[in-house]
């Protein structure tokens, strides 16, 4: 029995435009750290616990595997409620170092013939400094947490490196592990960043700075043998682990796209799964892989995790179909796992390899 319906909100929110939607939906989550005995309850019936969903990466439990992708809590502002979403662990940012405002308005769309998004935000936050802030305001929370960094708009492609260094300095001792962001289509030329040179020296500094793991997270937009050879430099490098994917600027996935921002959700789905999957077969068993773009089912959750992934992550999915989605994801996972004679979800990660 679920503590509401979201259907029932999601036809309030969706009277909003998609932005002051999430704004909306923003001060609820906030509300929740001012009552425990609802974040409690709330927690208590969304979020599952099963020691077959439990792995260690990166030298943190992760209790279950499915994680609320970047972009959705640019500022640190929900990662108290968002255990009670269900989700095994959040990635917030992308964090610049600097405040910016981001692309003009409307930059968020509903596709809701699609079940998908097209934003151009464009890195829209507080900065570092506000999200250090939030960070330390977490004292006792135990609760795996990516940190997605990127360059600010008017830092000039020469002089990209120096963000990352500001920001890899300031969150050097901050969360569970950090994330490259060079793949965003909303900052102009940040793909550009995505060649074997820029990574090569990003990763050579990040490791004189930190020995926190370091993730870059890709477009899905690359021919499969760039994917595969930026991912390989990278790891090569010192990267901890690939991300894959982030939205895509492939518009002709449906009549209803803008002609600017990046897609998510389930047109996506198959898009981000096809570069995954190719990323996968070279580098799965020699680091970590994390897969995003598209899952909103536990059978889809559970074909990326055959496929090498450690980690889900899901952004739109939430959107369309609410938390009640993620406790069914992560209930119907253990069902799936048990079925093909796994006791924990490490044994079923890259079974398609073996």
């Amino acid at each position: 029995m679920s503590f509401f319906s979201y259907q029932t909100i999601k036809k309030v929110l969706f009277n909003f435009e998609p932005e002051t939607a999430h704004t909306i939906a923003g001060v609820g989550l906030k509300s929740l750290a001012y009552a425990p005995t609802l974040l409690k309850a709330l927690k208590n019936y969304y979020f599952i616990t099963n020691p077959i969903l439990s792995q260690n990466i990166f030298g943190r439990e992760f209790k279950n595997p499915i994680g609320l992708g970047a972009g959705f809590d640019k500022n640190g502002e929900y990662i108290t409620a968002t255990p009670t979403l269900g989700f095994g662990f959040t990635e917030i940012g992308t964090v610049t170092p600097k405040p910016q405002e981001g692309n003009p308005k409307p930059r968020l769309f509903r596709l809701k013939e699609d079940k998908s998004l097209q934003n151009g935000m464009g890195f829209n936050n507080y900065g570092a400094d506000y999200m250090l802030k939030r960070l330390n305001s977490l004292y006792l929370l135990d609760y795996p947490i990516g940190i997605n960094i990127g360059k600010n708009k008017i830092t000039p492609e020469d002089r990209a490196i120096d963000d990352y260094k500001i920001l890899l300095e300031k969150f050097k001792d901050y969360g569970t592990y950090m994330v490259i962001n060079i793949s965003s289509p909303n900052t102009p030329n940040l793909r550009d960043l995505q060649n074997e040179k820029f990574i090569n020296e990003l990763f050579t500094v990040a490791k004189e700075i930190t020995t926190k793991p370091i993730l870059l997270k890709i477009a899905p937009d690359m021919r499969e043998e760039q994917a595969i050879s930026l991912c390989k430099s990278a790891v090569n490098a010192g990267a901890s682990g690939i991300i894959a994917t982030n939205t895509t600027i492939d518009y002709s996935l449906t009549p209803h796209a803008k002609d600017f921002g990046g897609i998510s959700g389930e047109l996506l789905r198959e898009k981000s799964f096809k570069i995954f999957q190719a990323i996968a077969k070279e580098l799965y068993g020699k680091t970590i892989l994390i897969s995003v773009g598209g899952v909103s089912s536990a059978s889809e959750a559970y074909r990326r995790i055959k496929a090498g992934a450690s980690l889900i992550q899901i952004y739109s999915g939430l959107i369309y179909n609410g938390a009640y989605m993620i406790r069914e994801i992560n209930r119907e996972l253990t069902e799936l796992i048990k079925e093909d004679g796994y006791s924990n979800i490490k044994e079923a990660i890259g079974s398609d390899y073996r």
